[in-house]
């Protein structure tokens, strides 16, 4: 499963598999970057062809992504908005569907309550996959939606009435 962390110079990507219903192994992570000295439309683009070309190489069969939540500063909201379209874009272009989850959900999910700290997050990941260096944040970030996303998948199932 793949988990992006969306943002308009930055887009974050972390990949795990699920082995059973527990058991989660580290695949990549890392950060698509665009040069904060072009044109939003111009990043944007570029972020795009960096997660298709990702997106083509590893074959996720599951994407998640963090949602989209309102800040006080209304450009930035927009701004993330247009990295999530792009993302959601390029995903659907491979036939992929896309789980969103609340920032509080995911951190929820990692460390065990809503308010982790990008250092606590960071802390979790690296201990739950094993790693030996804690991702850059972005990376992190993507790894824990990632998680996230797995466990939520794994989770038993309430029976319909």
């Amino acid at each position: 499963m793949l988990g992006i962390d969306p943002g308009t110079l930055r887009l974050g990507y972390g990949v795990v598999e699920c082995r059973g219903t527990s058991e989660l192994r580290y695949v990549e992570c890392g950060v698509i970057s665009a040069s904060p000295r072009d044109p939003r439309p111009v990043r944007l683009a570029e972020i795009g062809r960096g997660l298709r070309d990702l997106l083509v190489e590893l074959r996720p069969n599951a994407v998640a992504m963090e949602e989209a939540f309102y800040g006080k500063n209304v450009q930035s909201t927009l701004a993330l908005g247009e990295a999530r379209g792009v993302a959601l874009f390029v995903a659907g272009e491979q036939g992929l569907a896309v789980s969103g989850y609340a920032p509080a959900t995911v951190k929820q999910a990692v460390v065990g309550h809503g308010r982790a700290t990008k250092d606590q997050i960071g802390y979790l990941v690296r201990a739950l996959l094993s790693l030996r260096r804690t991702p850059e944040p972005d990376a992190a970030d993507a790894l824990a939606i990632a998680i996230c996303h797995a466990r939520a998948a794994s989770a038993p199932r309430g029976r319909g009435a």
